[in-house]
């Protein structure tokens, strides 16, 4: 479970709901749901950072800390951590708001790559800010 003072790291860019269709065969949400959300907050992230297209091109090791449960509101929140030429790290953070209880809790955490591409799907360069 999070420590109480813990809280979570970057600005909430998604929150959806865990459904009974997104479960495994033990009633747990897939993993892959979950991570599936945290790509999609970071592409918003990214996006809005380098103003236009990105693509995901790695994902640094994530370990799973605690289920999601139907009827959880899953939370993801993103923290660009930096920006090269091209692409960037985005740190992105998935907690639990458990159904009933209301509590938040950190079900997992990763680091996202993206990289900025034009239309024909090159690479481009990130604005300066």
């Amino acid at each position: 479970m999070a420590e109480p003072t813990e809280t979570p790291r970057g600005e909430l860019t998604v929150r959806t709901i865990a459904m009974p269709a997104d479960t495994n065969a033990n009633g747990d949400i897939f993993g892959g749901w979950v991570m599936s959300r945290m790509d999609q907050a970071g592409g918003i992230a990214g996006v809005g950072r380098s103003r236009g297209r990105v693509v995901t091109v790695a994902v640094d090791a994530m370990t799973f800390i605690r289920p999601v449960k139907v009827g959880d509101v899953l939370c993801v929140y993103t923290e660009v951590e930096k920006i090269g030429r091209t692409s960037m790290k985005i740190h992105i953070e998935a907690w639990a708001e458990r159904f009933i209880t209301h509590q938040r809790e950190k079900v997992t955490d990763a680091t996202f790559t993206f990289v900025a591409i034009d239309e024909e799907g090159r690479p481009r360069p990130v604005p300066v800010v």
